[in-house]
């Protein structure tokens, strides 16, 4: 008779400490001396994180949880995840008003774990005024493998040091970031999904970010918004990891979100400089940026770098629809000539429309310092009323250009005699005179693109435009779908812009 009953104790507490599908639950209700079931929840998220283990999913009731969380256990490829979740139907509010940052310190924190989900949480309030402390809704630093980041609410991190004095060297507040700061052991299989970041107060930093050695990572239809640093970031070369050779973001898809409302313009480290992006590659390597919707903020697309000597390289930008942005809807190169530099990175299918809304001369496409190997092709332009396409910072060496420029579509109101396309030793105007003067866009034409209805922020294409099998494959990496999904070439014709005409 004792055996069955020790095997029934055994089987109760193994349930407990790893094995699949255990699960837990935690009300504001419960008590963490309960046993943690659905009738006699825990108190706290952070009993949860303390003694959930491989296979567990912790379901947390609606309601607010006054606590910082850090996940101190790992689950594994043979039991699986560790699974922290709203319970279905209700949302779980990790609220951090009362609470002030310790150096850098997160609502939510995973150090060197494994295996962790997270779903469904609300995150909010976190707040600074001192320059030294750093507030982050989701805080993943360290090593580790298959994180996933899902479908949480994230808003009101706050850094509001006022570095007036000091601009460009305010304070840090991050909404979402993964810091892989193990030079030996890279943060890998990274799923950050659906996602809601807003109403950040970021400082000198951003909203969504993978930085130093992270590896093989997805950030996939995520909506970031009303924030005043950039929107999606990935970067190398901060020394976030101590060997240089790996201190680089890499091998990632950044698809399907949705940016808008990013501005740095009356963030105290900035000033009134419009100067954030909407996606940012800060010295990534390998990155797909595609299927984005960007408006109304101030960069649209960055690929740049901003570490001499270092470069944010194999880049391709294709199928995203980028408009009404406050500066240039693309910029390629470091900022100044002493900075890193782009290289062989692709800006295709994309659209661009209405960009430099704030008039700052950087036009639609800019291509700043130190260029080479890149392409920009199958692009629709359509420029604003100033009617400037491009700006280019440096002076070019035909015989290394920066960019092949080609099969594009360009477009302005008052028509290609007043197109401008701003150099650093001379400015043409007229499209014919920068095609000849340049060499570039021999195969692009100047014509209205006939979208649905830009009022409406409908960009698809009307049966008779231009843009219809006037792009190239030829050396182009397209992809299969376009901005909604649909088959990027038909009958072997590729539509210029981000939208297939079906």
């Amino acid at each position: 008779m004792k055996f069955p009953i020790l095997f029934m104790l055994f089987a109760c507490v193994s349930g407990a400490f790893g094995q699949p599908d255990a699960s837990f639950y935690v009300s504001t209700t419960g008590n963490d001396s309960s046993p943690g079931t659905q009738a006699a929840p825990w108190r706290t998220i952070q009993h949860a994180a303390d003694t959930a283990r491989a296979g567990s999913t912790v379901n947390v009731r609606g309601g607010v949880y006054e606590e910082l969380v850090s996940i101190n256990a790992s689950g594994n490829a043979t039991d699986g995840y560790i699974t922290f979740r709203s319970y279905p139907g209700e949302t779980a509010v990790l609220e951090a008003e009362h609470f002030t940052p310790s150096g850098r310190s997160g609502v939510l924190t995973i150090q060197n774990k494994s295996y962790v989900r997270i779903e469904g949480f609300e995150i909010r309030n976190f707040r600074t005024a001192e320059h030294r402390l750093t507030p982050l809704g989701i805080n993943v630093m360290g090593a580790g493998s298959h994180i996933e980041l899902l479908k949480n609410n994230v808003h009101h991190i706050e850094q509001n040091f006022d570095g007036r004095d000091a601009p460009g060297r305010g304070g840090n507040g991050f909404g979402i970031a993964v810091y892989g700061t193990d030079a030996k052991t890279p943060i890998t299989g990274l799923i950050i999904d659906g996602n809601e970041v807003h109403h950040l107060k970021t400082g000198s930093s951003e909203s969504l970010v993978v930085n130093g050695n992270v590896t093989n990572f997805r950030i996939t239809h995520n909506v970031v918004h009303d924030n005043n640093n950039i929107g999606i970031d990935v970067i190398g070369f901060e020394r976030t990891a101590s060997d240089p050779d790996v201190d680089q973001a890499r091998d990632g898809v950044v698809s399907g979100n949705v940016v808008y409302n990013i501005t740095s313009r009356g963030n105290p480290a900035y000033r009134n400089d419009e100067s954030s992006d909407g996606i940012y590659v800060d010295g990534g390597t390998r990155i797909l940026i595609e299927q984005n919707v960007i408006h109304d903020v101030d960069f649209g697309i960055e690929l740049a770098s901003e570490h001499q000597n270092r470069a944010t390289s194999y880049i391709t930008a294709r199928n995203n629809l980028i408009y009404h942005c406050h500066t240039a809807g693309v910029s390629i190169g470091g900022y100044a000539p002493e900075r890193g530099r782009t290289d062989h990175s692709t800006v295709v299918n994309n659209t661009l429309y209405e960009n430099d809304a704030s008039g700052t001369g950087s036009g639609e496409f800019q291509m700043q310092w130190n260029m080479a190997d890149n392409i920009f092709a199958n692009n629709i332009v359509y420029a604003g009323p100033r009617c400037l396409f491009t700006l280019t910072k440096s002076q070019i060496d035909k015989d290394q250009p920066p960019a092949v420029i080609d099969h594009n579509l360009y477009y302005c109101a008052s028509g290609a005699k007043a197109s401008t396309w701003a150099g650093v030793s001379a400015t043409a105007t007229g499209f014919d005179k920068y095609v000849q003067s340049t060499e570039n866009d021999r195969h692009s034409r100047f014509l209205d693109p006939h979208f649905v209805d830009t009022a409406a922020k409908n960009f698809h294409l009307q049966s008779d435009s231009p843009a219809i099998a006037a792009g190239t494959t030829d050396g182009v990496p397209v992809g299969e779908l376009d901005l909604e999904g649909s088959p990027r070439i038909k009958s072997g014709n590729i539509d210029t812009g981000c939208y297939q005409r079906k």
